[in-house]
């Protein structure tokens, strides 16, 4: 969610750096809505009309061209061609997760080059779970769980910023599963990547998620390329259990980016 809201504010003005920091698209709307009606905030009529709010976000980023749309944001040195590498690996699904609402998260990610790339896993048919047509983007579709995807509407539960986004995670999964549609298809591992605790914490709580396939590992390999740093991220990690969760935190300042470093803790080869 971008932070310049309607009434020309910014986010981090209008609520507390919890309430957004490492959240979603959903709640974050419904906290605004309650801190700018204040008393006559209705928490149900508000969840009603969260697809009507999400609809005039990405109404707004549609008509933003490409250089409008990644100000201020950019994939770090390497991203790009690592991505172009692993799409070598026709056995791997590569999908998005994010808070960010599907259509926002599409124009995003071809702002960027990200989707030129060929790396995220296009979409064959409708998912049944969920899934919305984004006006612009129909030609854009690929695998992911977004904040458009699943909201608790819980406002006042900071676990809250994680979990929706574990659900985000396990609706990925579940879709990526249906793309598959095979029998002599499985899923054998999922590799969440990220570089905050809430990306450490939705993937931990994914590995024990119901949803989550039988004898199907969860790993999470955390990146120190952002605000926290190694030894935060691999507290957060707690003890790996081998064929259950496995994580993985990378040196300070490796990431994506460093193909061969990165390729490595997915349990990849570069020459693949």
């Amino acid at each position: 969610m971008n932070n310049e809201d309607s009434a020309g504010g910014t986010i981090p003005q209008l609520l507390e750096k919890h309430e957004f920091h490492g959240s979603t698209d959903g709640l974050i709307l419904m906290r605004l809505a309650r801190k700018m009606m204040g008393a006559s905030f209705d928490k149900e009529d508000a969840s009603s009309k969260l697809d009507l709010m999400m609809d005039t976000m990405y109404e707004f980023v549609s008509k933003c061209n490409d250089d409008e749309v990644r100000k201020g944001i950019a994939p770090l040195p390497g991203v790009i061609q690592t991505l172009e590498t692993l799409t070598s690996h026709e056995d791997i699904a590569f999908g998005l997760v994010t808070g960010n609402v599907e259509g926002i998260a599409r124009r995003k990610m071809h702002a960027l080059g990200i989707f030129d790339t060929g790396a995220l896993t296009s979409l064959s048919k409708p998912p049944r779970l969920g899934g919305r047509v984004w006006e612009g983007m129909e030609d854009k579709r690929f695998l992911g769980g977004f904040g458009s995807d699943f909201c608790s509407g819980n406002l006042d539960d900071q676990t809250r910023n994680y979990l929706d986004r574990g659900e985000q995670l396990a609706i990925c999964v579940q879709r990526c599963m249906e793309e598959l549609c095979h029998p002599d298809h499985q899923i054998e591992r999922v590799i969440h990547v990220g570089d905050a605790p809430a990306d450490i914490l939705a993937a931990k709580n994914y590995a024990h998620h119901p949803s989550k396939p039988e004898n199907v590992s969860v790993g999470v390999i955390g990146v120190a390329t952002g605000s926290y740093s190694v030894e935060e991220l691999r507290e957060l990690c707690g003890e790996r259990v081998e064929g259950v969760w496995e994580p993985v935190i990378l040196d300070e300042g490796v990431g994506v980016g460093n193909m061969e470093a990165f390729i490595s803790a997915c349990g990849l080869k570069t020459d693949a």
